[in-house]
């Protein structure tokens, strides 16, 4: 059976976010059975844990002997066994790649600027100066998926991984506005939300969150 490690808790601004979520649904896409191996947090920083996951972070993903780490490395090998995540023709395959790249390297960087500075440090003197700026990048990148989405309804021709990398990314920002601001994304966002693997997966994700936690 595949493991894949979540937080058994987290903040509820952090609820439904954690990066285990593309993976799981990348898994319920595929039609892969996993099993979610649930951690309290200073479980994430002790020697064992740090065999699979060196940087303490979740998710960490064990099917047999293999063991990897990183969200956006775990969904291509789990789209790897799924054509409709990441189909063979040379062409396309090389197109989807490059937009989980794009996901990760390009567009969550300034989304996570933003989020730190909203979530952690909205009252603090540099934040409030630095906020504009880190704005404007955000809305930067989402004009260029605006672009990218009008007339279609995923990045490439069909749902592929790249959706699930990009889609994961863009629901950190639904503590703003700034993804309704264009109409493309926030349609493609809501039908990506909608497939009944992403309520899956983000229902296996929250369910340990509704348990109430002992005194």
């Amino acid at each position: 059976m595949i493991k894949v490690s979540a937080f058994r808790m987290v903040p509820p601004f952090a609820q439904g976010l954690v990066r285990d979520l593309r993976v799981r649904w990348a898994l319920e896409e595929a039609g892969i059975d996993y099993e979610p191996m649930l951690l309290d947090h200073p479980d994430s920083k002790g020697e064992a844990y740090r065999r699979l996951q060196p940087f303490g972070q979740v998710p960490a993903y064990q099917e047999d002997d293999l063991v990897l780490f990183e969200s956006g490395a775990i969904v291509l090998h789990v789209a790897e066994k799924s054509e409709a995540l990441l189909p063979r023709a040379s062409v396309t395959r090389a197109h989807v790649t490059q937009w989980v790249f794009a996901a990760l390297n390009s567009v969550e960087p300034a989304v996570q600027n933003l989020v730190t500075i909203d979530l952690f440090n909205a009252e603090t003197a540099w934040g409030k100066e630095r906020r504009p700026e880190a704005e404007q990048h955000v809305l930067t990148r989402l004009a260029v998926l605006e672009q990218r989405l009008e007339g279609h309804d995923y990045l490439e021709d069909g749902f592929t991984a790249a959706d699930i990398a990009m889609v994961t990314v863009l629901r950190f920002l639904r503590h703003t506005d700034l993804v309704g601001r264009f109409a493309s994304v926030a349609a493609y966002v809501q039908r990506c939300e909608a497939r009944p693997a992403f309520q899956r997966a983000l229902a296996s994700q929250m369910e340990p969150f509704r348990e109430p936690v002992a005194a």
